[in-house]
C-alpha cells in the first residue's frame, strides 16, 4: 500500500560522497522500519543499513559500516542513506523498504519496496 520512490543516485569517483533519499506516501511512515538494500549485476539483493522507527536501532552491514550513515526525518517522510567514501564495490542499484515489526536483515522481512536508484563508483 505505501509507496517509495528513492532519489540522489549517480556517477561518482572513489572517496566521493552520495546521500540518496527515499520519500513514502501516507501519513504512516513513522510506524514502520526502513531499510536500505542494494543489488549489483548478477548477485542477490544484500541488506545495507536499517533504522527504528523513531530514529533508533541503526544497524548496518560490516562492508559499510563506518563509511554509511541512515536517518529518517518522520515529519518529511524521508528516509536518507548518506554515503561517504564510496568504492567502486559500492556499485549498484539502491532500494529502500520498510517494515511491519521486522527488525532483521532478510529481504523477506520487508513489506514494500521502491524501485532503486542507480550508484556508480569509478575507480
Amino acid at each position: 500500500q505505501v509507496q517509495l520512490v528513492e532519489s540522489g543516485g549517480g556517477l561518482v569517483q572513489a572517496g566521493d560522497s552520495l546521500r540518496l533519499a527515499c520519500a513514502a506516501s501516507g501519513r504512516t511512515f513513522s510506524t514502520y522500519i526502513m531499510g536500505w538494500f542494494r543489488q549489483a549485476p548478477g548477485k542477490e539483493r544484500e541488506f545495507v543499513a536499517r533504522i527504528g522507527m523513531n530514529g533508533g536501532s541503526t544497524y548496518y552491514s560490516d562492508s559499510v559500516k563506518g563509511r554509511f550513515t541512515i536517518s529518517r526525518d518522520n515529519a518529511k517522510n524521508t528516509v536518507y542513506l548518506q554515503m561517504n567514501s564510496l568504492k567502486p564495490e559500492d556499485t549498484a542499484v539502491y532500494v529502500c523498504a520498510a517494515s511491519i515489526n521486522y527488525y532483521g536483515v532478510s529481504p523477506g522481512g520487508y513489506h514494500y519496496w521502491g524501485q532503486g536508484t542507480q550508484v556508480a563508483v569509478s575507480s
